[in-house]
Protein backbone atom coordinates (compact mmCIF):
# COMPACT_ATOMS: atom_id res chain seq x y z
CA UNK A 1 0.00 0.00 0.00
CA UNK A 2 3.17 2.43 0.49
CA UNK A 3 4.02 2.04 -2.89
CA UNK A 4 0.05 2.85 -4.18
CA UNK A 5 0.10 5.91 -2.09
CA UNK A 6 3.33 7.17 -3.43
CA UNK A 7 2.17 6.68 -6.98
CA UNK A 8 -1.42 8.38 -5.98
CA UNK A 9 0.29 11.50 -4.42
CA UNK A 10 3.04 11.60 -6.85
CA UNK A 11 0.72 11.72 -9.60
CA UNK A 12 -1.63 14.32 -7.87
CA UNK A 13 1.35 17.02 -7.69
CA UNK A 14 2.54 16.33 -11.27
CA UNK A 15 -1.44 17.12 -12.30
CA UNK A 16 -1.86 20.13 -9.55
CA UNK A 17 1.61 21.27 -10.32
CA UNK A 18 1.79 21.36 -14.06
CA UNK A 19 -1.93 21.33 -15.36
CA UNK A 20 -2.27 24.06 -12.43
CA UNK A 21 0.48 25.87 -13.97
CA UNK A 22 -1.68 26.27 -16.76
CA UNK A 23 -4.49 27.33 -16.18
CA UNK A 24 -3.55 29.42 -13.41
CA UNK A 25 -0.20 31.30 -14.38
CA UNK A 26 0.33 30.51 -17.92
CA UNK A 27 -2.36 33.47 -19.90
CA UNK A 28 -1.95 35.90 -16.98
CA UNK A 29 -0.83 39.35 -18.79
CA UNK A 30 2.22 40.71 -18.83
CA UNK A 31 3.47 38.44 -15.54
CA UNK A 32 1.85 34.89 -17.38
CA UNK A 33 4.40 31.87 -17.50
CA UNK A 34 4.06 30.96 -20.79
CA UNK A 35 4.96 27.77 -22.85
CA UNK A 36 8.42 27.95 -20.94
CA UNK A 37 6.90 28.02 -17.57
CA UNK A 38 4.59 25.15 -17.71
CA UNK A 39 7.27 22.85 -19.34
CA UNK A 40 9.54 23.94 -16.36
CA UNK A 41 6.61 23.04 -13.56
CA UNK A 42 5.98 19.66 -15.40
CA UNK A 43 9.60 18.89 -14.59
CA UNK A 44 9.98 20.14 -11.46
CA UNK A 45 6.87 18.44 -10.45
CA UNK A 46 8.68 15.12 -11.15
CA UNK A 47 12.17 16.40 -9.53
CA UNK A 48 11.02 16.84 -6.68
CA UNK A 49 8.51 13.83 -6.49
CA UNK A 50 11.14 11.78 -7.58
CA UNK A 51 13.11 12.57 -4.73
CA UNK A 52 10.10 12.65 -2.10
CA UNK A 53 9.04 9.19 -2.80
CA UNK A 54 10.92 7.58 -5.61
CA UNK A 55 12.72 5.55 -3.30
CA UNK A 56 9.36 4.00 -2.11
CA UNK A 57 7.27 3.01 -5.54
CA UNK A 58 10.07 3.82 -7.62
CA UNK A 59 8.47 7.19 -8.54
CA UNK A 60 6.56 5.82 -12.32
CA UNK A 61 3.14 8.71 -11.78
CA UNK A 62 2.45 7.60 -14.83
CA UNK A 63 0.80 4.49 -16.75
CA UNK A 64 3.02 4.55 -20.13
CA UNK A 65 6.04 4.46 -17.53
CA UNK A 66 4.76 1.66 -16.00
CA UNK A 67 4.53 -0.02 -19.11
CA UNK A 68 7.73 0.98 -20.12
CA UNK A 69 9.37 -0.08 -16.90
CA UNK A 70 7.76 -3.47 -17.38
CA UNK A 71 9.21 -4.23 -20.99
CA UNK A 72 12.49 -3.33 -19.84
CA UNK A 73 12.56 -6.07 -17.45
CA UNK A 74 12.40 -3.33 -14.63
CA UNK A 75 8.94 -3.70 -13.26
CA UNK A 76 6.56 -6.65 -12.18
CA UNK A 77 3.29 -7.01 -14.25
CA UNK A 78 1.39 -8.47 -11.31
CA UNK A 79 1.92 -4.93 -10.50
CA UNK A 80 0.50 -2.59 -13.77
CA UNK A 81 -2.60 -2.38 -12.62
CA UNK A 82 -2.87 -1.83 -9.09
CA UNK A 83 -0.09 1.06 -9.98
CA UNK A 84 -2.08 2.60 -13.12
CA UNK A 85 -5.08 2.37 -11.31
CA UNK A 86 -3.39 4.44 -8.14
CA UNK A 87 -2.10 6.92 -10.84
CA UNK A 88 -5.22 7.96 -12.34
CA UNK A 89 -7.51 8.03 -9.18
CA UNK A 90 -4.42 10.46 -8.37
CA UNK A 91 -4.67 12.70 -11.32
CA UNK A 92 -8.49 12.92 -10.89
CA UNK A 93 -8.09 13.44 -7.48
CA UNK A 94 -5.49 16.74 -8.54
CA UNK A 95 -8.06 17.46 -11.28
CA UNK A 96 -11.06 17.97 -8.94
CA UNK A 97 -8.91 20.30 -6.66
CA UNK A 98 -7.97 22.77 -9.47
CA UNK A 99 -12.03 23.00 -10.64
CA UNK A 100 -12.71 23.11 -6.77
CA UNK A 101 -9.85 26.10 -6.17
CA UNK A 102 -11.42 27.85 -10.05
CA UNK A 103 -14.52 27.95 -9.03
CA UNK A 104 -13.53 30.29 -5.98
CA UNK A 105 -13.16 32.56 -9.44
CA UNK A 106 -16.37 34.82 -10.45
CA UNK A 107 -17.28 33.51 -14.30
CA UNK A 108 -15.53 30.44 -14.29
CA UNK A 109 -16.49 27.68 -17.10
CA UNK A 110 -14.29 24.92 -18.81
CA UNK A 111 -14.87 26.38 -22.36
CA UNK A 112 -14.57 22.72 -24.04
CA UNK A 113 -14.65 24.15 -27.46
CA UNK A 114 -11.16 25.47 -27.57
CA UNK A 115 -8.03 23.74 -27.89
CA UNK A 116 -6.05 22.87 -24.44
CA UNK A 117 -9.20 24.22 -22.21
CA UNK A 118 -8.82 22.99 -19.04
CA UNK A 119 -4.94 22.11 -19.80
CA UNK A 120 -7.00 19.34 -21.89
CA UNK A 121 -4.85 17.27 -24.82
CA UNK A 122 -5.81 16.95 -28.22
CA UNK A 123 -5.25 16.64 -31.92
CA UNK A 124 -6.96 18.75 -35.12
CA UNK A 125 -9.20 21.73 -34.15
CA UNK A 126 -8.23 20.52 -30.39
CA UNK A 127 -4.17 21.29 -31.15
CA UNK A 128 -2.69 24.47 -29.59
CA UNK A 129 -1.64 24.86 -33.01
CA UNK A 130 -3.67 22.95 -35.20
CA UNK A 131 -1.72 20.13 -35.56
CA UNK A 132 -3.49 16.60 -37.21
CA UNK A 133 -3.97 13.24 -35.55
CA UNK A 134 -0.97 11.95 -37.32
CA UNK A 135 1.26 14.10 -36.12
CA UNK A 136 -0.26 14.06 -33.00
CA UNK A 137 0.50 10.31 -32.41
CA UNK A 138 3.89 10.49 -33.72
CA UNK A 139 4.81 13.05 -31.41
CA UNK A 140 3.41 11.20 -28.74
CA UNK A 141 4.91 7.98 -29.46
CA UNK A 142 8.26 9.64 -29.98
CA UNK A 143 8.62 11.70 -26.91
CA UNK A 144 7.64 9.08 -24.64
CA UNK A 145 9.64 5.93 -26.22
CA UNK A 146 12.74 8.46 -25.32
CA UNK A 147 11.51 9.72 -22.35
CA UNK A 148 11.56 6.05 -21.09
CA UNK A 149 15.09 5.31 -22.88
CA UNK A 150 16.25 8.52 -20.40
CA UNK A 151 14.20 6.59 -17.09
CA UNK A 152 15.83 3.36 -17.92
CA UNK A 153 19.24 5.13 -18.37
CA UNK A 154 19.31 7.28 -15.58
CA UNK A 155 17.85 4.58 -13.11
CA UNK A 156 20.76 2.04 -14.33
CA UNK A 157 22.81 0.33 -11.45
CA UNK A 158 25.82 1.51 -13.17
CA UNK A 159 24.73 5.47 -13.10
CA UNK A 160 24.91 8.25 -10.53
CA UNK A 161 21.73 7.34 -8.79
CA UNK A 162 22.14 10.43 -6.98
CA UNK A 163 20.92 12.77 -10.31
CA UNK A 164 18.48 10.04 -11.59
CA UNK A 165 15.72 12.56 -10.36
CA UNK A 166 16.99 15.32 -12.01
CA UNK A 167 18.16 14.21 -15.35
CA UNK A 168 13.97 12.85 -15.68
CA UNK A 169 12.49 16.11 -14.30
CA UNK A 170 15.00 17.62 -17.19
CA UNK A 171 13.66 15.07 -20.14
CA UNK A 172 9.97 15.87 -19.05
CA UNK A 173 11.16 19.61 -19.15
CA UNK A 174 11.96 19.19 -22.60
CA UNK A 175 9.62 17.17 -24.19
CA UNK A 176 7.05 19.73 -23.11
CA UNK A 177 8.98 22.06 -24.61
CA UNK A 178 9.00 20.55 -28.21
CA UNK A 179 5.54 19.57 -28.20
CA UNK A 180 3.29 21.69 -25.91
CA UNK A 181 2.11 23.52 -29.29
CA UNK A 182 1.43 20.16 -31.01
CA UNK A 183 -0.83 18.01 -28.14
CA UNK A 184 -0.61 20.48 -25.18
CA UNK A 185 2.07 17.66 -24.24
CA UNK A 186 0.69 14.20 -22.95
CA UNK A 187 3.35 11.51 -22.53
CA UNK A 188 1.25 10.46 -19.92
CA UNK A 189 -2.20 8.84 -19.91
CA UNK A 190 -3.10 9.47 -16.65
CA UNK A 191 -2.36 13.03 -17.24
CA UNK A 192 -5.23 13.15 -19.77
CA UNK A 193 -7.76 11.60 -18.65
CA UNK A 194 -7.91 13.75 -15.55
CA UNK A 195 -8.37 16.69 -17.46
CA UNK A 196 -10.79 15.05 -19.94
CA UNK A 197 -13.13 13.77 -17.08
CA UNK A 198 -14.01 17.35 -15.96
CA UNK A 199 -13.35 18.91 -19.47
CA UNK A 200 -15.98 16.55 -21.50
CA UNK A 201 -16.33 16.90 -24.90
CA UNK A 202 -13.98 16.16 -27.89
CA UNK A 203 -11.21 15.72 -25.32
CA UNK A 204 -12.35 12.67 -24.37
CA UNK A 205 -13.42 11.36 -27.44
CA UNK A 206 -10.03 11.96 -28.13
CA UNK A 207 -7.85 10.50 -24.98
CA UNK A 208 -7.54 7.26 -26.83
CA UNK A 209 -5.09 8.69 -28.63
CA UNK A 210 -3.41 9.98 -25.37
CA UNK A 211 -3.33 6.34 -24.20
CA UNK A 212 -2.43 4.38 -27.14
CA UNK A 213 0.68 6.42 -28.52
CA UNK A 214 2.48 7.09 -24.97
CA UNK A 215 1.93 3.40 -24.61
CA UNK A 216 2.70 2.38 -27.63
CA UNK A 217 6.16 4.56 -27.42
CA UNK A 218 6.79 3.60 -23.70
CA UNK A 219 7.11 0.09 -24.51
CA UNK A 220 9.33 0.48 -27.37
CA UNK A 221 11.72 2.45 -25.42
CA UNK A 222 11.80 -0.24 -22.17
CA UNK A 223 12.26 -3.22 -25.27
CA UNK A 224 14.82 -0.33 -26.88
CA UNK A 225 17.01 0.04 -24.09
CA UNK A 226 16.38 -3.89 -22.59
CA UNK A 227 17.58 -5.02 -25.80
CA UNK A 228 20.43 -2.56 -27.28
CA UNK A 229 21.57 -0.12 -24.15
CA UNK A 230 21.86 -2.31 -20.98
CA UNK A 231 24.76 -3.96 -20.20
CA UNK A 232 24.94 -7.66 -20.21
CA UNK A 233 26.41 -10.09 -18.49
CA UNK A 234 29.63 -11.11 -19.62
CA UNK A 235 29.08 -15.32 -20.58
Amino acid sequence: MRKLFAEFFGTFWLIFGGCGSAVFAAGIPDLGIGFAGVALAFGLTVLTMAYAVGHISGGHFNPAVSFGLWAGGRFSGKELLPYIVSQCLGGIAAAGTLVFILSGKEGFAIDNTKAGAFATNGYDAFSPDGYSMGSAFVAEFVLTMFFLIVIMGATDKLANGKFAGVAIGLALTLIHLISIPITNTSVNPARSTSQAIFAQGESLSQLWLFWVAPIAGALVGGFIYKLFLDKKEDL
